[in-house]
């Protein structure tokens, strides 16, 4: 995902039949890397370790990260994906932590697969968790697709943002507003911005061709966030924890379709 910022929406770009066939072979793969990783992702394992493995994966699928030296030249992303635990929101560096029983990992994978990208997270349990933990990660699923329910051709973009945000603060948690979607095609971040909380029926209209990443992080407390020292890991800032899933999303005439839906590996 990408930090909120002012951005102008002429320069959205619908995406081909064929150029829409390569962005579903590589949500295809990530599909598979994506059914590898969450049985890897384990007690005891540490997050360099799925990092590793990711990796690995990735040559085995032919895919290259997108996450990998990703930045400014001064502070690049050091891993292939990121994991982030817990209280981490997003952008979590794969490091020496080990993954311990009870707790929630967010996978968040973006990969290319002959130049077209497809992007996808999910947070996942690790072994037994709390009920709280449980109602987290449900309702931000489920906040997740009543975006995607909303992202039809003639709507407009944020009727996806406030279904989402409607959905998670009526169970009580808050929206993390300082990271949006986005636009995904031939880069991992294009045109328009999609946010995850806001008023309806603004924004540019929805159409065919379009391909955006809708990707709610949500809190069950502030939805404050702050940055470690590593100019990365963003947590929040009461040490609540934190949900994160995202979708690769095609807008069609006949719906939208989620190209990385995991039940469909």
């Amino acid at each position: 995902m990408v930090r909120l910022r002012p951005e102008s929406d002429s320069v959205i770009t619908l995406k081909s039949p064929r150029e829409m066939e390569a962005m579903r072979e590589s949500a295809r793969r990530l599909k598979l890397l994506m059914r590898d990783l969450v049985a890897f992702t384990k007690p005891g394992v540490t997050g360099k370790e799925i990092d590793q493995y990711a990796a690995q994966r990735m040559r085995d699928y032919d895919l290259k990260s997108g996450a990998y030296g990703y930045g400014h030249s001064a502070n690049r992303f050091p891993g292939y994906i990121c994991v982030s635990i817990n209280e981490v929101v997003v952008h979590g560096i794969p490091g020496p932590h080990r993954v311990q029983e009870g707790d929630i990992v967010s996978l968040d994978v973006a990969v290319s697969h002959k130049g077209y990208f497809a992007d996808t997270c999910l947070t996942i349990p690790v072994g037994d968790i709390s009920e709280e933990k449980q109602r987290l990660l449900q309702v931000c699923e489920t906040a997740l697709y009543a975006g995607i329910a909303q992202a039809r051709a003639g709507s407009r973009l944020t009727d996806i943002s406030h279904a989402i945000q409607e959905h998670v603060e009526a169970h009580g948690m808050n929206v993390v507003r300082d990271f949006v979607g986005h636009g995904i095609g031939r880069a991992m971040h294009e045109p328009p911005q999609v946010p995850h909380f806001g008023p309806p029926a603004r924004g540019p209209l929805l159409r065919p061709g379009m391909v955006i990443c809708i990707e709610p992080q949500i809190t069950l407390g502030s939805p404050e966030i702050e940055f470690l020292p590593d100019g990365w890991t963003a947590v929040t800032v009461d040490g609540s924890l934190s949900a994160h899933f995202e979708h690769t999303v095609a807008i069609t005439q006949n719906g939208p379709v989620a190209l990385t839906e995991h039940r469909d590996n």
